[in-house]
């Protein structure tokens, strides 16, 4: 057969264990002592506790990596500190209520001169499309007041 495994080496996992018993299909053998239990197999070596320290569940902790440059633009180019929020949302207001983005366009080019943020564009579309919808608004509602007068009219002239 094979010869016994000297002192410092491990059993081969491919001879049957010293003893004759070989292992039912289903039961796992503990490994040899000193090494550590094949991946996904429970450790043997104190049953009920978790192996070597590490919570079941638990991932092992991962060496941190090493910073490998950033992206985008250098630091130093470009806009300042981010987009100006007012900028944004005058843009968004255009949309939803014009009159409210005419007010937030006014406010975001006032911030835009001092901050050094980006949003001028923004602010600029911002203003642009709540005055136009500002207008539209309101020859709709004149032209409604007119049809409400002239529908409401007998025809005859006092």
């Amino acid at each position: 057969m094979s010869q016994p495994p000297e002192p410092d080496q491990p059993p081969s996992p491919y001879e049957p264990p010293p003893g004759g018993q070989q292992p039912q299909y289903g039961q796992q053998q503990p490994p040899p002592h000193g090494q550590p239990p094949p991946y996904g197999q429970p450790s043997y070596e104190h049953p009920g506790q978790p192996p070597h320290g590490q919570q079941w569940g638990q991932q092992p902790p991962y060496a941190p990596q090493v910073p490998y440059g950033q992206f985008g633009p250098p630091a130093g180019q470009g806009g300042g500190r981010g987009t100006n929020v007012l900028a944004v949302l005058s843009l968004v207001f255009a949309f939803v209520f014009a009159p409210a983005g005419i007010a937030l366009g006014h406010l975001a080019k006032r911030q835009l001169r001092t901050s050094g943020e980006d949003g001028e564009q923004l602010a600029t579309w911002g203003l642009i499309l709540s005055y136009v919808f500002t207008g539209i608004y309101l020859v709709a509602c004149c032209g409604w007041l007119a049809l409400v007068i002239w529908a409401g009219s007998d025809g005859t002239s006092t």
